[in-house]
């Protein structure tokens, strides 16, 4: 399959129209581009790449398949993502809470290495990613391909899935960036960005348990 330069071509097409789609990552990331800057948004892509990345080793090892076949095991994985997700905005909620910016600066700027850690968990701890991956990609494996050649194909296929992501979630941030320093009011500065930040985040908390 890999030597196959139509159905390669195939496979990124694939890719680009199911990944390209806004989705939860998406939001996640233009909330941070948008309220804490485009720097911190651009980690953020990074750190939800790099989750990519986990679940692509683990769909090429097994281990989605391990977890996907025991009930409990994603049940467990959702209400971690989701529990994650909440104390991310229980988080920002008091933080907004608890500074005084009624003069509209700009809201302080977070740790970029934290930033790109929970970026990180935020993508690692979602279980619809890690299905999506383990429902994709062998589809895309040569048939017959077993062991080692299996699964060297899926590795590559994910590589290239987590660049096409890469760059379709650095172009949003961006994007994301750009809009948040051209809104003509301060909606998302100081105080309110953080409660938007929290909003957001029970919102994702939400979803995760409920789909």
């Amino acid at each position: 399959m890999l030597t196959d330069p139509g159905h390669l071509l195939l496979f990124v097409a694939a890719s680009v129209a199911l990944i390209g789609l806004p989705g939860p990552n998406v939001l996640y990331i233009c909330t941070r581009s948008m309220t804490q800057g485009t720097a911190a948004g651009l980690v953020s892509a990074l750190g939800v790449e790099t989750g990519t990345l986990v679940h692509v080793l683990a769909t090429a090892f097994g281990v989605a398949a391990l977890v996907s076949a025991q009930p409990w095991a994603l049940e467990a994985l959702t209400l971690l993502g989701a529990g994650y997700l909440a104390h991310l905005g229980a988080r920002s909620l008091a933080e907004a809470r608890s500074t005084d910016r009624a003069d509209g600066t700009a809201a302080p700027t977070h740790r970029l290495p934290r930033v790109y850690g929970q970026g990180v968990l935020v993508n690692v701890l979602n279980p619809k990613v890690m299905l999506f991956f383990l429902a994709f990609l062998p589809q895309w494996v040569s048939e017959g391909a077993t062991g080692t050649q299996a699964r060297t194909e899926m590795l590559v296929l994910g590589a290239i899935t987590f660049l096409l992501g890469l760059v379709m979630d650095l172009a949003y941030a961006s994007a994301a960036g750009v809009l948040g320093h051209r809104l003509p009011t301060r909606a998302l500065t100081g105080r309110s960005a953080k409660y938007t930040v929290a909003a957001v985040y029970f919102g994702l908390a939400i979803t995760t348990v409920l789909t």
